[in-house]
């Protein structure tokens, strides 16, 4: 909002929403570069190597939890701040500089991770379509926090799909709407909080106490998003094979609560429900065995064929958000 009402006030810089959508369609083309990062490092690769050096140095064993709680929340506010700070900056850059719009609109592909997730998924899908299961476990591993090995291929296509689902909140629709809301400050916030949640928000003896400022702060920025990701989930089923929108929605408001986590379950429901599958239920990670309800009515027996139109939903679903921020632009700018 606050990047709407400056860039009318410069002759430098470009919309952000055409920033946006420009962004958007060189991340869905080229990916994330990811040859440049093998040379530079990647922004969140940043945020999450200055995440770890003060989990290190303030999350010690010796220390009460509350102190623990008290620090983790302490380096969030910090890192909110930093991130903040260095999102005005670009935003600057981007709005009073000549070429200031290409810097900021390469920070925005590189912040968004939807063809990323798209080829992952897909290479499950390739995996288990040819019968390789062992592919198929090294593939999901880079999706998915479980173990592959304690997975068959049903459970395989499962998480893959159930990534894809959550993940298109956070990736994709939960960056585009903050960014939509307050410019670069607003995805770069984002993305350093979900960062944290990513390093530190787990229910384990180290990170309970310490990572609990940011687990709940990243609930909080994606309770919007995720459950918007699940209505475009929903739309994209009307227009998808063999996909039921009146299953997605049902399902979505039947089932979105049986996830521990209260935003992951929304996108996941209705994915469920789209595709009529049984996703969640009991889960096996490295230490421990998790007794999760099942969401969606339908079979848990996932195969490659439902990835691929898991894939297709997901697509449908982000080329309905970019229809939504191009409308908003009109909107916004009398067009």
């Amino acid at each position: 909002m606050f990047t709407f009402a400056l860039s009318a006030h410069t002759n430098a810089g470009f919309d952000p929403l055409i920033l946006l959508l420009l962004a958007i369609m060189l991340e869905g083309y080229f990916g994330r570069f990811e040859m440049l990062f093998k040379i530079l490092p990647h922004p969140v690769s940043l945020i999450g190597n200055f995440i770890r050096v003060l989990e290190k140095k303030l999350n010690r064993d010796k220390r009460s939890n509350m102190d623990r709680a008290i620090r983790g929340a302490i380096s969030v506010l910090l890192i909110v701040i930093i991130a903040g700070a260095v999102g005005w900056a670009v935003l600057w850059v981007s709005l009073t500089q000549q070429f200031g719009w290409v810097v900021e609109t390469a920070l925005l592909v590189f912040l968004l991770a939807g063809r990323d997730l798209f080829d992952r998924t897909k290479d499950v899908m390739t995996a288990l379509a040819s019968g390789n299961i062992a592919n198929a476990k090294t593939a999901v591993a880079h999706i998915v926090g479980r173990d592959p090995n304690q997975l068959d291929e049903h459970a395989i296509a499962r998480a893959s799909i159930e990534s894809l689902s959550e993940n298109l909140s956070d990736g994709v629709i939960a960056p585009i709407f903050w960014y939509v809301l307050f410019g670069f400050p607003g995805i770069l916030v984002y993305k350093a909080v979900n960062t944290m949640d990513s390093e530190i928000g787990y229910l384990s003896e180290r990170y309970r106490a310490f990572g609990m400022a940011a687990a709940r702060l990243d609930d909080i920025l994606n309770l919007a998003p995720a459950r918007l990701s699940a209505l475009l989930i929903c739309l994209a089923a009307l227009v998808s094979p063999k996909a039921s929108p009146i299953g997605a929605f049902k399902t979505m408001l039947r089932d979105a609560r049986k996830n521990a986590s209260p935003n992951a379950g929304w996108p996941e429901a209705a994915m469920a429900g789209a595709l009529d599958l049984a996703l969640g239920g009991p889960r096996k990670y490295e230490n421990k065995t998790t007794n999760n309800e099942w969401i969606g009515a339908g079979t848990a027996k996932a195969t490659p064929g439902d990835i691929k139109r898991a894939l297709y939903i997901y697509v449908v679903a982000i080329l309905l958000s970019v229809l939504l921020v191009a409308v908003i632009a009109v909107f916004r700018l009398g067009l």
